[in-house]
């Protein structure tokens, strides 16, 4: 699929949206993970639905979609929440990036680049004082590029 940047429309993923964001989750899920049985795969989205639809109305979920001649071609998502802070300052609003999918057709265009790109403009003008991700191999020249780096703290995780 060749893609002309000029024809891709960037919009708000809403409530009525979120089925078919799911179905891109999953897909990259599935990429990543592996295929998995109808019953992991049918709960999977049973929550996912709550979690985005929640997050949507609420605010907590900054998601958007890209559209190529009305297909959907990618998808991007921040999800905000509010850290305690420091001496600096009471609080922060941090972010976590997610939900970043192109469908293989599509990748190695730029798509994801403007995604990116307006997801961090939101974040701004939301106040967000600092962004974080998870991100494939493939990915992280994406998001390096944007500015991404190493944590400025020690980062550990104990998956539990």
């Amino acid at each position: 699929m060749n893609i002309d940047l000029q024809k891709i429309s960037i919009q708000k993923v809403e409530v009525s949206d979120v089925d078919e964001m799911i179905l891109h989750r999953i897909n990259y899920l599935t990429e990543m993970q592996g295929k998995r049985d109808n019953l992991t795969v049918e709960k999977l989205k049973a929550e996912l639905q709550v979690y985005f639809q929640q997050g949507i109305e609420n605010g907590n979920c900054i998601a958007l979609m890209a559209k190529h001649n009305a297909i959907t071609v990618s998808y991007g998502a921040i999800i905000l929440h509010t850290v305690p802070g420091d001496f600096n300052c009471s609080s922060y609003l941090e972010g976590d990036i997610l939900n970043m999918y192109t469908i293989p057709e599509a990748r190695k265009q730029g798509i994801s680049t403007l995604i990116l790109k307006q997801l961090i403009a939101e974040a701004k003008l939301r106040g967000v004082t600092k962004l974080a991700l998870h991100t494939s191999v493939a990915g992280e020249k994406l998001y390096r590029s944007a500015g991404f780096g190493n944590p400025e703290y020690p980062y550990l995780e104990l998956v539990i």
